[in-house]
């Protein structure tokens, strides 16, 4: 028997009695309950905590003598052997002190029928009698024992089978959760409530009989039924919220060799307390968009989206799909599948790559359809959209229009390779291989890669890596993690800005392909639409100087055509509109030229003429008022100013007329003369027009 209590566990500190304990992640607000992430149900609680009813059930039914013995009851086994073999109701012969340790100290011996194993709980038990008091022993007991259902202390159980607290059950509530110990199992009141309720008057037969109740209320208790309130299910997955995000976040916590300090069991195991970036109202603005989209399109087709903060990297939405449950594909992260063809989004690589080898926005390029190409020894053909022939234009109109031919002998000049480059420096982190086709997007990439790469433009060329987890805190509150600052300039604050003034051109130009997609508040924006091979995935990545936002149209089962006419500029624009209404306008900042010396740009003046469509002298140009209006964009009263674009100078007048408006002028090859281009807000609030004289002559 000494040898049997040789190598007995400590009982030093009561951290052997706080098993398991939740793991909770919240929202940016830091109250939304995203998930929680747990073996078992425990919250454990301090006696002050607890009804004496609870205490009163619990000794009275599981050892009433429990204020009396050194932790082994010789006199309550007897007693128990005796009731036993008279045929009475079973009684264990274990203390609450010997439960208490082979519930947490000896759990890998519990199931161990053996003297061994009873000398060595036995010699546990006296040794904590001696360290703590009853009241300590008790609570122990109490923030361990099972209750079925996978609770783990009288906190959880209350919580869980009735939605209240410890400190608040009634008489017969605590007579209830007193009885389950016994047999967790059986005795669960949702799956065998018959068998709760005999035994939950057992237990006030036992209360009343150790004069812990009085006779009316044992009598007024047994009356009641069970009365259960039951708590909602936890998800097995333990995820509450926002299942796209959310369960990303949860992958990256269950990586191994993650950066955030915690592995799988801390999770699970660990009491962690994880704070992400998700912005609950962007989230909601983000899936009613995509509600609405998909409501306007064919029941096999879904939206993904990913919203991210240029000057933080803080992922502020994520929709993945439209079903998580169903399909556990994460289209946003491209978890549980794969990225979707990026199309012409990849384009604005392919023109931030060319505009920092010093080729200019205004040389003109060669957008005529289709065009002929040898790859590989075969002659292959290539078009534009609908085999449009734009003609020759400017590489910033052929951006606008989206031309595959163009941007096809764009990227001939500056290296197919130089697009993926590019891609990757501003953030694309799928594989990336080179093609000649590359920059008309064949690889596969995801909205929060898209997203990211944006971003980084917006920033004016400083790279973020995507953030979703900003602190994790252990159990006691001490932070494992906190976000550091990942800036890194990846191209210069020139190259980002002309290649943000070129992607608004995708908005603001008359013929440019989201033109529809500008907002309603007249705040500026920048970006690219795109549509992948067959029409299978359809995109618009845009951003204002505070958001970068990745829209995806298509089909979740792979490369499925889905119409030519389908679009992602409506969904875009919804959410967009949304996220910013009520904000101030805010301008894209002035950024200088970077130095265009390459030689490509003379070479095609020489052999496509100069630029038609360049204004003249644009930086030095003054807006000629066309309105001495009150409003101004920058009015927290003035609403939305009215969209002139497309219309006459005479028609763009009278529709500004309550506005401080004025015009600059612009040639254009494409846009009719005395007709407004495009619109935008100054920095003072007024709306400027710009309009066409038509094309340069000379």
């Amino acid at each position: 028997m000494n040898g049997w209590t040789e190598d007995l566990p400590s009982i030093d500190n009561t951290a052997f009695t706080s098993h398991a304990q939740e793991s909770v992640m919240y929202a940016g607000d830091g109250t939304t309950t995203l998930a929680e992430f747990q073996l078992e149900k425990r919250d454990p609680v301090e006696s002050d905590e607890v009804s004496d009813y609870v205490k009163h059930a619990t000794v009275d039914t599981e050892d009433v003598r429990f204020y009396e013995h050194n932790g082994v009851d010789l006199p309550g086994i007897a007693r128990a052997l005796v009731n036993n073999l008279a045929g009475g109701s079973l009684e264990g012969a274990s203390t609450i002190t010997q439960q208490l340790v082979r519930n947490t100290l000896l759990t890998q011996e519990a199931n161990d029928i053996s003297i061994e194993r009873k000398i060595r709980e036995a010699q546990l038990a006296l040794n904590m009698e001696k360290e703590y008091s009853k009241d300590e022993l008790l609570m122990m007991y109490l923030n361990t024992v099972n209750y079925g259902d996978g609770c783990y202390g009288i906190e959880a159980a209350a919580e869980n089978y009735f939605q209240t607290t410890a400190a608040n059950l009634t008489i017969a509530q605590a007579a209830t959760l007193a009885g389950i110990p016994q047999s967790p199992t059986f005795l669960n009141p949702k799956t065998y409530p018959d068998a709760c309720l005999s035994r939950r008057n057992l237990v006030l037969d036992r209360m009343l009989s150790a004069g812990d109740i009085s006779q009316e209320e044992h009598d007024a208790a047994q009356a009641e039924p069970l009365g259960l309130n039951l708590a909602p299910e936890v998800p097995e997955d333990g995820i509450y919220a926002y299942p796209y995000f959310t369960s990303y976040v949860r992958s990256l916590l269950m990586e191994e060799n993650n950066p955030y300090g915690c592995s799988y069991a801390d999770l699970f195991e660990g009491g962690l307390t994880i704070y992400t970036t998700l912005d609950t109202t962007l989230q909601d603005k983000a899936e009613a968009a995509c509600d609405a989209q998909r409501a306007r399109m064919s029941s096999e087709l879904d939206t993904a989206l990913v919203a991210i903060d240029p000057k933080t990297g803080q992922v502020k939405a994520m929709v993945g799909g439209g079903d998580y449950k169903s399909s556990q594909v994460n289209i946003a992260t491209g978890t549980g599948g794969s990225g979707r063809q990026a199309g012409s989004t990849f384009k604005a690589f392919t023109l931030a790559a060319a505009i920092e080898k010093g080729i200019s926005p205004k040389t003109r390029i060669d957008c005529t359809s289709p065009m002929t190409k040898e790859i590989d020894g075969k002659e292959q053909a290539f078009e534009n959209f609908a085999n449009i022939d734009y003609g020759i234009r400017s590489i910033e109109s052929a951006t606008a229009v989206s031309s595959n031919t163009g941007y096809l002998r764009l990227s001939e000049e500056i290296g197919q390779a130089a697009t993926n480059d590019m891609a990757k420096r501003l953030g694309v982190t799928s594989p990336l291989s080179t093609v000649y086709t590359t920059t008309l997007g064949v690889a596969s990439v995801t909205p929060l890669d898209m997203a990211s790469a944006y971003a980084t433009l917006a920033s004016g060329g400083v790279k973020r890596t995507p953030l979703v987890i900003t602190k994790i805190e252990d159990k006691d509150g001490s932070v494992i993690y906190e976000a550091q600052d990942s800036s890194e300039r990846v191209i210069s604050e020139e190259v980002a800005g002309a290649t943000t003034k070129s992607l608004r051109q995708v908005f603001e130009a008359s013929d440019g392909t989201a033109q529809s997609a500008k907002l309603e508040s007249g705040q500026p924006v920048a970006g690219k639409t795109g549509t992948s091979t067959d029409f299978a995935d359809h995109w618009l990545v845009g951003y204002t100087p505070s958001l970068s936002v990745a829209t995806w149209i298509g089909n979740p089962a792979g490369s499925i055509s889905s119409g030519e006419q389908l679009n992602c500029n409506t969904l875009w624009k919804d959410f967009m509109d949304q996220a910013t209404s009520g904000r101030s306008i805010e301008q894209f900042p002035e950024t200088k030229d970077p130095s265009y010396n390459n030689a490509f740009n003379e070479t095609q003046k020489a052999k496509l003429g100069a630029d038609e469509d360049a204004a003249e002298a644009p930086d030095s140009q003054t807006p000629t008022s066309i309105s001495e209006g009150s409003k101004t964009a920058n009015s927290d009263d003035a609403g939305t100013p009215p969209d002139a674009t497309g219309k006459t100078l005479t028609e763009a007048k009278t529709l500004l007329a309550d506005w401080k408006a004025g015009y600059m002028t612009e040639y254009s090859g494409t846009v009719a003369k005395d007709t407004v281009i495009r619109q935008y807000v100054a920095s003072d609030g007024m709306i400027v027009i710009v309009l066409s004289t038509g094309p340069k002559t000379s």
